[in-house]
C-alpha cells in the first residue's frame, strides 16, 4: 500500500511538472508576455512605398517667336505676293528745283506671316504698259542695308531722290539734258518682285536718268 501510494504522488508530481513546463512555455515562449501579462501584437509590416508613377514624356517646346512690327522679330524674306507697295509721296526733304526733287514709299506686310526686306529697290521708268520699253535709271546706294523685320501689317520704306528738274513751264535740266517725266515707275524689291507705283500727285519729273535710293529701313526717312 505504501509502494501504491507514493506511486500515485509520484505521478500526480510529474503531472504537475509536466503542467508547469507547459504553462512556462505557454507564456514565456517566443513572443514574452508584458508588465500586464498581455501577449504584445506583432511588430506592423512596414508599408511597402508604392513606385512612382513613371512622367509623361515632356512635350518639346519651340524657341521664341519672332516679334511683331518693322525691326523686331525674325521670319523669312518677303515674297511679292506678301507685300503692297504704296505710291510715291514727295519728301519733305528734297533738292532745290520744280521736278520730283524725292520722294518716300513704303514697303508693306500685307500677309498674315513675318517676313523680312533686306538692301536696296531697284528704280525703272514705266513703258506705259510695255516691259520692254522701261527705262532703267542709273542708281546711286546710300545707307546700311540691314535686314527689316516685318510683322503682318509692318513697313518699310526707302527714299528716291532724284537729279531735280529746274525752271518753269517744261523746265530744263542743269546738265543740258532734257527733262523727262514718268507717269509711273516699277520698283524691284530684293526678291520681291516688281511693283509699278504712280505719284501720289503729279507724275515723276526728273533729269538724268539717275536716282539715289536709301536703304529699306523700318524708320521714315526725312
Amino acid at each position: 500500500m505504501r509502494y501504491s501510494t507514493v506511486t500515485r504522488r509520484t505521478t500526480a508530481h510529474v503531472l504537475a511538472a509536466v503542467a508547469a513546463v507547459a504553462a512556462t512555455a505557454l507564456g514565456g515562449g517566443c513572443t514574452p508576455a508584458g508588465d500586464d501579462g498581455a501577449i504584445p501584437a506583432p511588430p506592423a509590416t512596414p508599408a511597402v512605398s508604392a513606385t512612382p508613377a513613371v512622367s509623361a514624356t515632356p512635350t518639346p517646346t519651340t524657341g521664341p517667336s519672332s516679334a511683331g512690327g518693322a525691326g523686331g522679330g525674325g521670319g523669312k524674306p518677303c515674297t511679292a505676293a506678301q507685300v503692297k507697295v504704296s505710291d510715291a509721296h514727295q519728301a519733305p526733304v528734297r533738292p532745290t528745283g520744280t521736278g520730283t526733287g524725292a520722294a518716300l514709299v513704303s514697303v508693306t506686310n500685307s500677309s498674315p506671316h513675318a517676313c523680312t526686306i533686306t538692301g536696296f529697290p531697284t528704280v525703272a521708268g514705266a513703258g506705259n504698259g510695255a516691259p520692254d520699253h522701261h527705262t532703267p535709271l542709273a542708281t546711286t546706294r546710300t545707307g546700311s542695308p540691314s535686314a527689316v523685320s516685318l510683322a503682318p501689317g509692318g513697313r518699310a520704306w526707302t527714299k528716291l531722290t532724284f537729279v531735280n528738274v529746274q525752271g518753269e513751264a517744261d523746265g530744263y535740266c542743269a546738265s543740258g539734258a532734257a527733262p523727262v517725266t514718268f507717269p509711273t515707275l516699277v520698283l524691284g524689291l530684293p526678291g520681291a518682285g516688281a511693283h509699278q507705283i504712280a505719284m501720289d500727285d503729279g507724275v515723276f519729273a526728273e533729269c538724268d536718268d539717275k536716282v539715289t535710293v536709301s536703304a529699306f529701313s523700318s524708320t521714315k526717312p526725312s
